[in-house]
């Protein structure tokens, strides 16, 4: 079976490896400062999810510099993605997000910007600003959907139905942005099936996208709470890769897979474990691809 890899993509478009730096550009999220909640979705960080972003007391620029010290080792082609990762990337006056985003596109070694954000935080006024930024280097929008599913987007705290992530694909598509979709995979009593589904609606809805991540039960949240009561088990190491495997046998040849599994910081992570040695789970999840 064959899919179309984030590497081929950048291959593509950019004609060589590009590298994603992420950023905490020092936001916060509708979901923590009080106006839909104060705890973030069930599954959430203290991090907003950017454990692995740079510092947010630094500067955009100081931040790009930093990442590129951190994979020079890695990466000798010298041309990067400005990755704003931590929280939701559009949750500020426009004004100040022009100049965040501006400061990461002027940088000589930054190819282009993927904004993490939500769906209920897309006005057409930042759906104007992205578009004209665009227009001078790529920009890509990375929606956090998770799940069609009302019920699990419920016990989550996603904090805004589905037809939000409907408009705000429609629109951003409509500006010819990039629209990348994040999905969990392994979500309290979601059948393989609904995880299936979920794949298949974003697809229908056009995305250019995806990131499939596996369900982590970070210290601190509230999931590792109700893990710990035995509310409901992760998914084994098979069981992960074989859904996977069948939600790439449902994408369409142009949508770009951002994610197989994800990265779990040792500190943080309480389960499931076998998650951190990503190397193995890649080299599986490749067999299992190759032999599909």
């Amino acid at each position: 079976m064959e899919y179309y890899s984030l590497n081929q993509y950048m291959k593509d478009v950019f004609g060589q490896k590009v590298y994603k730096i992420a950023l905490d550009a020092g936001f916060t999220c509708p979901n923590r400062d009080g106006t839909l909640g104060t705890g973030g979705c069930i599954f959430c960080s203290g991090s907003g999810s950017g454990d692995f972003a740079q510092h947010r007391e630094k500067s955009i620029t100081e931040q790009i510099e930093q990442g590129k010290e951190r994979v020079k080792n890695k990466i000798h082609t010298g041309k990067y993605m400005a990755y704003f990762q931590a929280f939701t990337n559009t949750y500020a006056p426009v004004e100040h997000l022009k100049m965040i985003y501006e400061e990461a596109i002027r940088h000589p070694d930054i190819v282009g910007i993927s904004i993490a954000t939500r769906p209920d935080c897309l006005s057409d006024e930042v759906i104007e600003l992205l578009a004209c930024l665009n227009q001078k280097k790529p920009v890509w929008v990375e929606l956090g959907l998770q799940t069609i599913h009302e019920k699990t987007a419920s016990y989550i705290r996603r904090g805004y139905a589905l037809e939000v992530y409907d408009d705000a694909v429609y629109r951003l598509k409509k500006k010819e942005l990039t629209v990348i979709t994040h999905v969990i995979l392994g979500l309290p009593e979601e059948t393989k099936e609904q995880m299936l589904q979920t794949v298949e609606y974003v697809c229908d809805r056009g995305i250019d996208g995806i990131k499939l991540q596996l369900l982590h039960v970070i210290r601190g949240t509230d999931l590792e709470k109700d893990y710990l009561k035995n509310k409901f088990d992760v998914l084994s190491m098979d069981a992960y890769i074989d859904i996977v495997v069948a939600c790439i046998a449902k994408l369409p040849s142009n949508v770009v897979v951002h994610r197989m599994t994800g990265d779990g910081n040792r500190r943080t992570l309480v389960a499931p474990m076998w998650s951190t040695n990503k190397k193995k789970v890649l080299n599986e999840l490749k067999k299992k691809i190759e032999a599909y």
